[in-house]
């Protein structure tokens, strides 16, 4: 049996024999995390499993348009009142992705990590990562098809809206012809692809768009114009009454720079602790540069939490991107 065959086998052999589960993305969720979340809430629920939904904080408003997407748990607000034995993890490239949400993992709890980082540390008793994938919920499609688990137009739009946001309306590198066929395939359940693409990718909020201009006004670029970044103050948050989802798409601004080869956003998070987001054209592996300050991600998209001083941590990235340059 092929591993990735072999792969599918265990995952199947491990939702089968076990209920009651607990399925989380990581903290801050994304379309491909909150999409994925759902769509295993929604293969659990065709199998006739007990689960629950939960992540740290809540999940972009964007999104409430999914299935199901009000049952996710936000654990800032109400805490679970039981530890789960059986847990999914997905689009977690590691562990401490999962934020909060550990708290309520039994001690000897199974997990399950599905994800598509190639810098995923395999944390789980069942594995199954795909590097080569668009999004996790391009692995989840692929599930779905090896357990013959038939789709409806809820995990269609949930399956299209992760690919969606991840390959950046099919415009990214990781945008394969396998990408599109699963797209064209989806679409066959009457997945509203233009209104998606217009509510996800194009639509801005008007503290969004005061705080990208914040943003822009104190773009700094390298002398050789090759590296481009922001900065968003905690302060810039509260005057422009923007939320943490309000920053998607602000990285890009300073990558779509003509010469720029990375784009970087930093968000600080207090004082002694930045929350730096890192986009590549294609010669930098910013998965590396994260890597190098305990982040992961991507070949061209990554992140990592730093702790110290703004001005010392921009020049720390700033150098390390050179390096890799």
């Amino acid at each position: 049996m092929q591993t990735k065959e072999r792969e599918f086998q265990q995952v199947k052999q491990f939702l089968m024999e076990h209920d009651d589960f607990l399925v989380v993305a990581h903290i801050q969720p994304d379309g491909d995390a909150v999409s994925s979340t759902l769509a295993v809430g929604w293969l659990l629920s065709c199998l006739g499993k007990n689960y629950r939904m939960a992540n740290e904080g809540p999940i972009p408003r964007r999104m409430s348009y999914l299935w199901e997407a009000e049952q996710i748990v936000d654990l800032s607000l109400a805490p679970l009142d039981t530890k789960f034995s059986h847990v999914i993890c997905v689009d977690c490239a590691d562990f401490k992705r999962v934020g909060r949400t550990a708290e309520w993992f039994a001690d000897d709890a199974l997990i399950l990590n599905i994800d598509h980082h190639p810098t995923n540390d395999a944390y789980g008793a069942v594995n199954l990562i795909v590097p080569e994938a668009a999004a996790t919920a391009e692995i989840l499609y692929d599930l779905l098809k090896y357990m013959e688990i038939p789709l409806n137009f809820e995990v269609a739009t949930a399956i299209y809206t992760g690919m969606l946001t991840d390959t950046g309306g099919f415009r990214y590198s990781n945008t394969t012809p396998k990408v599109m066929a699963i797209a064209s395939d989806l679409l066959e359940y009457k997945v509203d692809g233009p209104g998606l693409s217009e509510l996800l990718l194009e639509q801005m909020t008007l503290p969004q768009l005061k705080l990208l201009t914040r943003a822009l006004n104190e773009l700094q670029i390298t002398e050789d114009g090759k590296i481009s970044w922001v900065v968003i103050q905690d302060g810039d948050m509260k005057e422009t009454g923007a939320i943490h989802e309000d920053l998607e798409g602000i990285v890009n601004y300073p990558r779509n720079i003509q010469g720029v080869e990375v784009g970087m956003l930093f968000k600080v998070i207090h004082e002694s602790a930045v929350k730096v987001s890192l986009r590549s054209a294609g010669k930098v592996d910013v998965a590396k540069v994260a890597q190098s300050f305990g982040g992961g991600g991507h070949v061209r998209a990554a992140g990592a939490r730093i702790e110290g001083d703004l001005a010392q941590i921009v020049s720390r990235v700033v150098e390390q991107v050179k390096l890799q340059l």
